[in-house]
């Protein structure tokens, strides 16, 4: 029962239903027509990771930082709670594993398809959004005194802007404060997976189950842990936390609405493709048993006229059988016997 209960969640009786009548759309046999279908989708993903590779080469624009100014930047230099390298683990490759085990629940390759494309989509708009605006505003993070400063002895020239001499990388770096790529990438990523989970899981059925959505807020609960160790770190100030939270958001939900219908919607446990792929199977089959039923028709009409024939035959030596007694008897009444 409890089994029973756990796939009604993942799965509606609309989805059991148009998998019975449709069948299971298998990686194998559909997955290459799928990736055909949308592939100048991936080109464009491999456009936008060549401008994501530009825009962290490229240098910030750098900001006037006057000696009044750095009373909110002499916060210390810390290492990161959550280091870069982890931010695709948990933003990209967790939402994918997720993918394919619903993929293994449902065999449904549109599903798996879409998931990642929008995914992938998200993560990497908002990337590029985000580094753009961090390239274009170039403002300082609170620890940029000491990324100026390291040895604490500032230095100003004759218009009061600092004249830095530590390392280039981490002055370079401290240009970037606004927003925060963490808070952006984490809400992208994980915002995409709680919005498929709750299409999933038919969170908004109206039928008063509140714990589907302590399902759908535990990505947004990471991605919110994630934007607050930015601030406990001194990398960034609150207003860039919750501007790349909200911008990370935003494109994840644009993304996701592109592939699925909302997860309110009856109908926002599947892709868009899904139900097309759904109905062109139905029309196929509705064409299919018109021209057997034609067929049928076509077979029929030449064995009713084998039978009129073979009738018509059968009544001829009837006549004939018949018409030999006569001849006997009027062989015998005319004395030949």
């Amino acid at each position: 029962m409890s089994f029973q209960i756990l796939r009604n969640m993942f799965q509606g009786q609309q989805g059991r239903v148009g998998e019975v009548e449709l069948g299971a759309f298998y990686m194998k046999s559909h997955g290459t027509t799928v990736a055909r279908i949308h592939m100048h989708d991936w080109l464009i993903l491999i456009l936008l990771l060549i401008i994501e590779i530009v825009l962290n080469i490229i240098h910030p624009f750098y900001r006037f930082v006057g000696k009044d100014m750095m009373t909110d930047l002499r916060y210390p230099m810390k290492e990161n709670t959550v280091p870069v390298w982890a931010v695709p683990l948990y933003a990209v490759l967790l939402p994918i594993v997720v993918f394919i085990f619903i993929y293994f629940k449902r065999r449904d390759v549109y599903d798996l398809h879409h998931a990642v494309l929008g995914l992938l989509f998200a993560v990497l708009i908002t990337g590029v959004l985000t580094d753009a605006i961090k390239d274009a505003t170039g403002r300082p993070r609170p620890d940029f005194f000491w990324r100026c400063f390291p040895d604490g002895l500032d230095e100003y020239d004759r218009w009061g802007n600092v004249k830095c001499h530590g390392e280039e990388g981490d002055i370079r770096e401290g240009h970037k404060s606004f927003p925060s790529g963490h808070s952006s990438w984490s809400f992208a990523g994980l915002g995409f997976l709680a919005l498929y989970l709750a299409g999933k899981i038919k969170a908004f059925d109206r039928r008063g189950h509140v714990a589907k959505l302590c399902i759908v807020f535990l990505p947004l609960l990471m991605a919110s842990l994630v934007a607050v160790s930015r601030v406990d770190d001194y990398w960034h100030h609150w207003q860039d936390v919750f501007a790349g939270g909200l911008l990370g958001l935003t494109v994840a939900t644009f993304c996701y609405l592109q592939f699925f219908p909302a997860p309110y919607h009856s109908e926002g446990w599947g892709p868009y493709a899904y139900f097309r792929a759904l109905e062109e199977t139905r029309s196929n089959r509705r064409v299919d048993d018109r021209v057997d039923e034609v067929g049928t028709h076509a077979m029929e009409i030449p064995d009713l006229n084998q039978q009129s024939g073979q009738n018509r035959t059968g009544i001829g030596l009837v006549s004939s059988v018949d018409n030999q007694p006569n001849s006997l008897q009027t062989d015998v009444e005319s004395g030949k016997l």
